[in-house]
């Protein structure tokens, strides 16, 4: 049987091999166009023709970046001409910022305060420290006439602001402006927090023999069917961020955390037996 004969190439596949290597890469530039023609093999071992078109646009910018883009290349970019090479280097879009507050709202803010300021100067918002008026010291008329220790006569001060109430008994007391924490300014709110902590007291459970790997999720899956909560607390390690193995819940309503309690004491609970009371105990 005779020899296979061996394939030979095509003669336009030799004649382009006898021409050496590939043509090299040209630039041309038309109507503010850059287009480079580049020549290439691919997977196929043929030849491509790769033309690139770019837009060329003149941008003014800094001293600073213009001096950058005049420094010598260096690496794989050392023989490379002026401007970016596409082999080498990527060019990302332009990122804008955009700022949520400038200097100027941060002013006008400040402005918009003095100016409720001043619509408000009639209405005892200043206080002389001279005579107790409604106006400024500087301005005070009685700045002038006060006596030795900075005392201003009786028969020239201005109204009092902020004094004790009409019909108070001062005589006792020498004359002392002590005010009582209870008749103070802030005193009710105090006594609202007071009453509103001690509200949460009366609602408040302690869960303890928790596993280490419970989170709050879990712990609010556990009681949330017993009613509607108000606080959830659960004490974990500041290092690891493991439980530690108890747990406080506030509940809005009193007869939910007690049954919580009634319901959750003794129950086994991922592989161990919680123990339910109350966060502090109460007489009644």
């Amino acid at each position: 049987m005779p020899a296979a004969e061996e394939v030979k190439s095509s003669w336009a596949d030799e004649v382009e091999l006898e021409g050496g290597s590939l043509p090299p890469p040209t630039e041309a530039y038309d109507n503010g166009l850059k287009v480079i023609t580049e020549y290439s093999y691919n997977d196929d071992d043929k030849k491509t023709k790769i033309v690139r078109t770019y837009k060329i646009e003149k941008r003014v910018v800094s001293k600073s970046i213009a001096l950058r883009k005049t420094w010598k290349k260096f690496g794989e970019s050392a023989n490379d001409k002026p401007g970016p090479n596409p082999a080498t280097t990527i060019v990302a879009e332009d990122v804008y910022m955009q700022y949520i507050t400038s200097k100027e709202e941060d002013n006008k803010q400040e402005d918009e305060g003095l100016d409720k300021l001043k619509a408000l100067g009639d209405k005892n918002v200043v206080k002389c420290r001279t005579c107790s008026g409604d106006h400024w010291t500087s301005k005070c008329p009685w700045k002038d006439t006060m006596l030795a220790g900075g005392k201003v006569p009786d028969d020239k001060k201005g109204p009092a602001i902020g004094g004790p109430p009409t019909g108070t008994d001062t005589s006792k007391a020498g004359g002392s402006k002590y005010v009582p924490p209870s008749m103070r300014d802030g005193a009710a709110k105090r006594s609202d927090n007071l009453s509103m902590a001690r509200r949460d007291d009366a609602t408040a459970i302690r869960i303890t023999n928790l596993s280490e790997s419970t989170t709050e999720t879990d712990l609010e899956d556990l009681v949330k069917p017993f009613g509607p909560i108000q606080k959830l607390y659960l004490a974990k390690d500041k290092q690891a961020g493991y439980c530690k193995g108890f747990a406080y819940i506030h509940f809005k309503f009193r007869n939910d955390a007690a049954k919580a309690i009634a319901m959750l004491n003794g129950h086994g609970y991922d592989h161990l037996i919680l123990t339910v009371d109350w966060s502090k105990p109460h007489p009644n």
